[in-house]
């Protein structure tokens, strides 16, 4: 833990819009403020939901932006095995168990604060009679799970009452983000997590998971989340506009506002040098909102 090393994970279900950039953007800046390693991971384990060429996409447009990644860009999709292998040593420990259960099945069950379904531990104890297995869940018994997020403060989760036994490997054969997400940090050695606060809800269930594996827990910090006039957050379902890579400044200076730093206002119409060379020098993670979520037409 050393070493500074954060990241910046996008999933390839469409272009870069604003709100991938305010999370693109603080967790460069935080990892080059520190003197660290700023790494790319492309999260595209959801095939059903990636966009073709999407990938290759964001990465022309992060280019454009000046923002310049640190070794080779790691591809979800392309690691099944060491999720298989993680899987496979909380199976051999007891953690798991198969669940037969469809969506439909548990779609009355209570919502979760990230609008998941809390599972209600149905085949806890073993599948029902005719039940096949579909996914594999892992155990969280009474786990109460607490850590300091460096901006959002103290937070503490009971993971019974938030998630309940949350899924590992879905019906579908694809490995669950929570599980791909803790594997990579800590194969890729990441010490600081810098992300919107929309995965917040989920932090607690990777922590939980850091510790069923023996891995280490980054520190994190979760950025205020960009959402438009109706409160939703920006996304390729709520059409956010992609960030336009041919002029690329405006979009960062109005991150940088976002994000509570005080951008001059002839930086608006500064070369990409330029405004990173502002941003470099001018960049304080103490002035960012502690907030859970902002609307892009804030001002700060």
């Amino acid at each position: 833990m050393n070493q500074y090393r954060g990241r910046f994970a996008p999933s390839p279900t469409g272009p870069l819009h604003f709100g991938s950039l305010v999370a693109a953007v603080g967790s460069f800046l935080e990892a080059r403020s520190h003197g660290g390693q700023w790494l790319l991971r492309m999260e595209d384990l959801d095939t059903p939901r990636e966009q073709p060429d999407a990938a290759d996409t964001i990465l022309r447009t992060l280019e454009a932006c000046g923002l310049r990644w640190d070794g080779k860009v790691v591809y979800q999709s392309q690691r099944s095995d060491a999720y298989g292998a993680a899987l496979a040593r909380l199976q051999a420990h007891g953690l798991t168990y198969p669940c037969g259960c469809s969506r439909r099945e548990i779609a009355d069950s209570i919502l979760a604060p990230d609008g998941a379904l809390i599972y209600p531990g149905t085949c806890r104890n073993g599948l029902a009679t005719g039940k096949t297995p579909r996914a594999a869940r892992v155990r969280v018994g009474d786990t109460v799970i607490k850590f300091d997020d460096a901006l959002q403060g103290r937070i503490c989760q009971d993971l019974a009452a938030a998630a309940g036994d949350f899924v590992l490997l879905r019906a579908d054969g694809l490995y669950a983000y929570q599980l791909a997400v803790v594997v990579d940090d800590a194969e890729q050695g990441i010490t600081d997590v810098v992300r919107g606060a929309d995965l917040l809800d989920s932090t607690p269930r990777q922590i939980y998971l850091q510790r069923l594996l023996g891995l280490p827990t980054p520190r994190y910090l979760h950025l205020p989340a960009a959402v438009n006039a109706a409160g939703e957050k920006l996304s390729k379902q709520t059409r956010a506009a992609p960030v336009d890579g041919r002029d690329p400044v405006p979009a960062l200076a109005q991150v940088m506002r976002f994000l509570g730093q005080t951008p001059p206002p002839q930086l608006q119409r500064a070369t990409l040098a330029e405004f990173w060379d502002w941003a470099y020098a001018n960049w304080n993670s103490e002035r960012i909102p502690q907030r859970h979520s902002l609307p892009l037409t804030c001002s700060l």
